[in-house]
């Protein structure tokens, strides 16, 4: 076991993400890089709240308050929702029953953090979602005299034209693009799936104005990063915490002219955009769960019932204009709340 200072949770946290998960369970990159957020943010959390140095960081500090107050922290303070806050939990228990199947002495920590329950969701769906005006405003803050401003207003549009996830959008290659009468991308989704995604044409003569300018000299068959930075001359796809951060800056940005843009514009918020005004327009549920991907149509039932304009609508089509019922309906119907080496080593990063 490679050593890591005394830290017998380094060691742990090294195998668990670079050898159990990959190479004995076999688990997709995805699912292996929502583990390891977990676990990072987890020792960032302590870390900052024990003001200690990160390698300092030991099983004995996961109590059930600390890892209690870490996921008050994540859905409080970094926004995440309660079904996320769980899946969290549910890492973390994972890994420590890893830990305690290896190391007896980690038992202990474990029955404790058994202890720690799954918050229950609200009842009421919350679905946020953009306007086009707010993601209109958004992608003409890119400067596209520029060649990033180009990649970036690019990216955005296609980000919401597919409705991707921020790790399919990432895993795109040039291969993965199908440019002719019918365009087309494969996306690499959860579980290994691969879907195709139609492109609107307008997307489309946007993509080969930026290959134009970032692939004029690579071949459409190439398994290269469609969206890439260029660090010291080798090109690298861009990273979560890079695309993240271009999304909340054009965002600012953009909040300052159209008060439509919310406050956090984060990725998936793209994808529940495109997938509201697809419901909105018509799309069959059934249809709208194979485009964005749901192994389970009940995931893609949230969009049912959190458009309440949806909802106004067809109230309003099936209530003849003379029924008593309008005199008592109110104009607001409804209302729905719904640290760097020693990561890199163990794999945290």
């Amino acid at each position: 076991m490679t050593k890591f200072g005394n830290s017998t949770l380094f060691n742990l946290i090294h195998d668990y993400l670079k050898i159990y998960l990959p190479k004995q369970r076999r688990l997709s990159h995805n699912t292996i890089r929502s583990y390891r957020e977990a676990l990072e943010l987890l020792v960032d959390f302590i870390k900052v709240l024990k003001r200690i140095p990160l390698q300092d960081v030991t099983f004995e500090m996961l109590t059930i308050e600390t890892v209690t107050a870490y996921l008050d922290y994540i859905e409080n303070e970094r926004g995440c929702s309660i079904p996320t806050r769980n899946t969290r939990l549910a890492a973390i228990k994972a890994f420590l029953e890893y830990s305690a199947d290896r190391d007896i002495t980690t038992t202990v920590v474990l029955n404790n953090i058994k202890k720690v329950p799954m918050k229950k969701p609200d009842n009421v769906t919350v679905i946020e979602y953009m306007s086009m005006a707010a993601i209109t405003a958004i992608v003409e803050q890119t400067d596209v005299t520029s060649p990033k401003g180009l990649r970036d207003k690019v990216f955005m549009i296609l980000l919401y034209d597919t409705g991707a996830r921020i790790q399919e959008m990432i895993d795109i290659r040039l291969c993965d693009l199908r440019l002719g009468k019918t365009s087309t991308v494969l996306l690499h989704g959860k579980g290994r799936k691969i879907r195709s995604v139609p492109l609107m044409e307008r997307t489309v003569q946007h993509l080969r104005k930026y290959l134009s300018v970032f692939h004029n000299d690579t071949s459409l068959l190439a398994e290269v990063p469609l969206f890439y930075s260029d660090i010291h001359g080798h090109r690298n796809p861009l990273s979560d915490r890079r695309i993240r951060y271009l999304l909340t800056d054009y965002g600012n940005k953009a909040r300052e002219i159209c008060l439509d843009v919310p406050e956090n514009v984060h990725p998936h918020l793209w994808r529940h955009s495109r997938a509201m005004h697809l419901y909105q327009q018509g799309m069959d549920l059934t249809l709208l769960s194979q485009w964005l991907g749901h192994s389970n149509i009940k995931t893609t039932l949230i969009y049912a019932y959190a458009d309440t304009e949806q909802k106004r609508k067809t109230i309003a089509a099936a209530t003849p204009d003379d029924n008593l019922l309008y005199a008592k309906l109110s104009p607001a119907r409804f209302t729905v709340s719904d640290d760097d080496t020693l990561k890199r080593l163990t794999g945290l990063r």
